[in-house]
């Protein structure tokens, strides 16, 4: 089992034993620095998208202010043309149907100016959010393994989905309407004072109510939603872990149990969630009715300072605003509930920020792969694509050195451990000369897959030296190392695509030729050939349409194709029936011919024909030799061999 899976396991049991929030009630999480967040958030939206803000800005200034004329011209409507039409014999509808059409402009313009910034913010918006998954993603691609064996996928996955998605809501619908609720108020509340003081002040009592309700609702929710954030990426986690191993759960009867343990996890998401929601629902209806007593109050005092011409105060002044009153309550019970939606972004942006600030792993190599010839025996760099490779390093003088590419590595007394105070593997030495075939056999655990993972550089040692053609593999840039390694790993991926584009990912320039010749060495062109569209067929889910020994296959021609001078062969052949493993080992053969390569197998027979076999246990080297040697020591290369012990 890797350490990322520990680790999940070991979180996942802690999570159904209890712990803070076993009952149901979830952890209560804060966003950090909820203002550094919404700069950022900005900062991503302002970077290609300030033309397009600038114009939402003005469009909702118009729009507000539209409003706001609209609604003062009704004063005028009421006292300069209808009353004074009530008490005469012989009304003249002309100048009413004139003052009505020009508060349809006022009104129209708020309209038009609204639609065209709900229009820019659509493009803002999923403007923003692909660049924010480019960066994501290009971010992601960059990160070490270990983060990826530390982190549940489906956690990650959930990132990409639902907390992106807590932004969209945010960018589209809660920032313009905040600043049009925020203009909205001010512009009602300037006019109300201009209507009446008295009725500002009675409005404004009513407003403090309704913020301190607010403040006292949104306060228990928030909490909530957060929380509900991060319930939601562990749901997902684990199905996703339930999707991949359904087979085991089924094998193993585990039906039940898997069961029981989702529900765990969805209980304390629904808990979440109900307690974020009941609390965001009821802050509309409570705002609500505190802004219709609102309105009634300022009826009935508006009504008797109308009737009595108090301050001059008249009935088209009270008809104005009481719309207003409604007008200043509204965006306050708008805003009140786009808080939630505010507090649900920026809990997903905590997590999308903390994915995006995850640490590239560290590259301080200097020497690079390039392409070799010889010249009248002088090794020199070439642009053409040739058979031959060159470590290229470049002094401090400036002076270049051309070492040629030829598969040496060697382990100089190597210490390591996945974490520091647990150290995995202990003193290791190795020599694996060019063109050797070096085995790896031992126990579950004794670190065979440790050692490959250390050559490719998906961890760095604690203590020691790796030389790769006499060059130490840290002054090697990560991404040319790489490319020197072909792999095949026991878990084989595929991509989806079709047959040829999989084999072809061990060389995007590779022709048709190249392809069907890395193939047949692999033995996978007859199938291949038999498949639907031979191999223009396209592979899905991991290529779930094909059997595993075929996967594996293909694999085998993937690396067969990228031809490198030294090749990882992690049980390369462990999902073949002895049948094709026969057929298979000669096209390994010769994919392994004049190459270094590393051999982990959990069939000892297919390593008999190494040049050396490394026996471990416990992260140690214990014996060492060809099979012949090892089986006159009469140890535990012998009793694995001959005693029917596990070897994987």
């Amino acid at each position: 089992m890797s350490l990322g899976k520990e680790n999940s396991m070991a979180e996942k049991v802690r999570e159904f034993k209890g712990g803070p929030g076993a009952r149901g009630r979830g952890p209560r999480p804060k966003v950090a620095n909820p203002g550094k967040l919404f700069k950022r958030i900005m900062q991503y939206v302002m970077r290609k998208y300030t033309v397009h803000i600038a114009v939402v800005v003005i469009c909702i200034f118009v729009g507000v202010l539209a409003s706001v004329r609209g609604t003062l011209f009704m004063q005028t409507l009421i006292d300069d043309y209808i009353l004074p039409m009530m008490g005469s014999a012989d009304p003249d509808f002309g100048p009413l149907l004139a003052a009505m059409a020009r508060v349809a402009v006022f009104y129209a313009i708020g309209a038009l100016s609204t639609w065209v910034y709900s229009r820019i913010m659509v493009n803002v918006t999923q403007g923003t959010l692909r660049d924010l998954r480019q960066d994501l993603f290009s971010n992601m691609e960059g990160l070490p393994i270990k983060f990826f064996d530390t982190h549940a996928h489906g956690d990650i996955m959930s990132i990409y989905t639902n907390d992106i998605d807590t932004l969209r809501q945010m960018i589209s619908q809660s920032m313009p309407q905040l600043l049009n609720s925020v203009i909205t108020v001010v512009s009602v509340f300037i006019s109300m004072i201009v209507l009446n003081v008295p009725l500002t002040v009675v409005t404004l009592i009513m407003v403090a109510v309704t913020l301190t309700s607010t403040k006292a609702i949104a306060g228990r929710s928030s909490k909530y939603f957060i929380a509900q954030q991060k319930e939601l990426g562990r749901v997902n986690g684990y199905i996703e872990e339930m999707m991949d191993g359904q087979k085991v759960v089924k094998v193993f009867c585990h039906e039940e149990e898997s069961i029981e343990n989702f529900n765990r996890l969805n209980d304390k998401l629904c808990e979440s969630s109900y307690n974020a929601n009941q609390f965001a629902n009821i802050m509309g209806p409570v705002t609500m009715q505190i802004g219709n007593i609102s309105y009634v109050v300022c009826a009935m005092v508006g009504g008797v300072l109308a009737l009595n011409g108090f301050g001059g105060f008249t009935l088209g002044g009270l008809a104005s605003f009481l719309t207003f009153n409604k007008s200043f309550n509204q965006p306050i019970n708008q805003m009140s509930q786009q808080l939630n939606s505010v507090i649900m972004g920026l809990a997903g942006a905590e997590r999308v920020f903390r994915l995006l600030d995850e640490v590239h792993e560290e590259d301080e190599g200097n020497v690079t792969l390039v392409n070799a010839k010889l010249e009248n025996g002088v090794l020199t760099e070439t642009d053409e694509r040739t058979d031959m490779w060159a470590w290229k390093n470049i002094h401090k003088d400036g002076t270049e050195e051309l070492v040629e590419l030829k598969g040496d590595v060697v382990f100089d007394d190597v210490d390591f451990g996945y974490n520091p105070d647990k150290i995995v593997l202990h003193g290791v030495n190795l020599y694996a000369t060019p063109g050797q075939k070096i085995a790896f056999v031992g126990s579950t655990g004794a670190g065979k897959t440790t050692i490959t993972n250390l050559i490719n550089r998906f961890y760095d040692i604690q203590d020691g030296k790796i030389r790769y053609d006499g060059i130490n593999i840290n002054h090697i840039r990560k991404d040319d190392l790489r490319h020197s390694l072909g792999i095949v790993l026991q878990d084989t991926h595929l991509f989806t695509g079709t047959v040829r584009d999989n084999i072809r990912y061990g060389k995007l320039d590779a022709t048709d030729d190249e392809v069907i010749a890395a193939a047949k060495l692999a033995n996978a062109d007859s199938f291949i050939r038999k498949l639907p569209d031979g191999y223009d067929t396209v592979l899905t889910g991991d290529g779930a349409n094909l059997s595993q020994g075929q996967r594996q296959l293909l694999a085998i021609a993937r690396a067969a194709i990228a031809d490198p001078p030294a090749l990882i062969l992690d049980e390369a052949t462990s999902s073949i029936d002895t049948r094709t493993e026969r057929i298979v080992q000669d096209g390994m053969d010769k994919l392994m011919k004049g190459r270094t390569t590393f051999v982990i197998a959990h069939r000892l027979s297919t390593v008999r024909n190494s040049d050396c076999i490394m026996v471990l246990e416990n992260g140690r080297i214990i014996e060492r030799g060809n099979h012949d040697q090892l089986m006159e020591l009469k140890g535990r290369y012998y009793q694995l061999y001959t005693g029917g012990l596990a070897a994987s």
